[in-house]
């Protein structure tokens, strides 16, 4: 007989049971939350505030920083007061809600990522039209429909998860995973499974492919510009975008479709780290630093907030 006892809280995994090691931890991830927050808070205060960033472009990238600040606050927070108090436990809603918030805020960021490549496609390869296709009614659908579809999307994943009963509430992660919440469930997996991979697959494919032909015409089209200084500034707005998609492709590649034998606890927690915490953090300094527009309005918005220039 299995246990399918109801389970109305879980145990998180913590990254060390040393109580040095726990506040190195806390230290170390205070550090880097707080540097994402203000990088992204940064970057939305400075598109708001700075009329010449009042472009699609610009308006794009500040709801990708909200969705990298939502991100990273879900799972991060939670794990630093694990580190402080040494209690690993999370209520089922908390489960929930991570799982749920975890999937809208990592869906909004391939939605963005995929409509900032169609707004580099219509800048480059059709300029002239660029003002009629890229009004601002159609950016705020574009952005409205981004946000309504993940939030759809996570609350299919979510349903799809919960509707299982769990045997016990280890759960071997910092945060609540699905597939770890697969490895302790009681009941038949295999239709969960089977849906999760099927639809994650079919959207990732279809972002994926969307986001690579947008680039090999956008590259066509640049190479084709007769004048050097034109090229490097198409470039120079495409770079960014490319480099923080290739960040976050590869990072949740390495998560969820690595060999089983890369696979263990603390390769498990490591890679977990690195898709949940390195796009949010890296995005607002990629963009910085490859766009020299950005970096200037910043290096403002920091004098004028923090009464000093950001090294950039």
């Amino acid at each position: 007989m299995v246990n399918e006892t109801a389970v109305r809280e879980f145990l998180l995994m913590g990254f060390s049971d040393a109580r040095e090691l726990q506040i190195l931890h806390f230290v170390v991830f205070l550090s880097i939350y707080l540097a994402a927050l203000m990088g992204n808070f940064l970057l939305i205060l400075t598109v708001a505030q700075n009329h010449s960033l009042h472009s699609p472009m610009y308006f794009f990238l500040a709801n990708l920083s909200l969705s990298d600040v939502c991100y990273i606050s879900v799972t991060v927070p939670k794990s630093m007061a694990i580190s402080v108090t040494n209690n690993k436990r999370i209520s089922f809603s908390g489960c929930v809600s991570q799982i749920f918030l975890v999937i809208t805020c990592a869906g909004a960021e391939l939605t963005f990522l995929s409509v900032m490549a169609y707004d580099r496609y219509v800048a480059i390869c059709h300029p002239l039209q660029y003002t009629v296709i890229m009004n601002w009614n159609a950016c705020v659908q574009m952005a409205a429909a981004s946000w309504i579809s993940s939030l759809m999307n996570a609350a299919l994943h979510t349903a799809n998860t919960f509707r299982l009963h769990f045997c016990t509430s280890n759960i071997k992660q910092y945060f609540c995973d699905i597939r770890q919440l697969f490895m302790i469930s009681c009941t038949d997996t295999t239709a969960s499974v089977v849906i999760m991979l099927v639809e994650t697959l079919i959207v990732g494919s279809f972002f994926f492919v969307y986001i690579l032909a947008s680039y090999v015409f956008i590259f066509s089209a640049v190479f084709k510009i007769p004048s050097a200084r034109a090229r490097y500034k198409a470039f120079s707005t495409c770079i960014p975008h490319l480099t923080v998609f290739s960040l976050f492709l590869s990072t949740s590649v390495f998560s969820y479709f690595r060999p089983k034998s890369l696979s263990s606890p603390v390769v498990d927690l490591l890679a977990a780290v690195l898709y949940t915490v390195l796009p949010p953090l890296l995005n607002p300094i990629i963009y910085s630093l490859r766009n020299k527009e950005m970096q200037m309005a910043m290096q403002k918005m920091s004098k004028k907030l923090f009464g000093f220039h950001l090294m950039i």
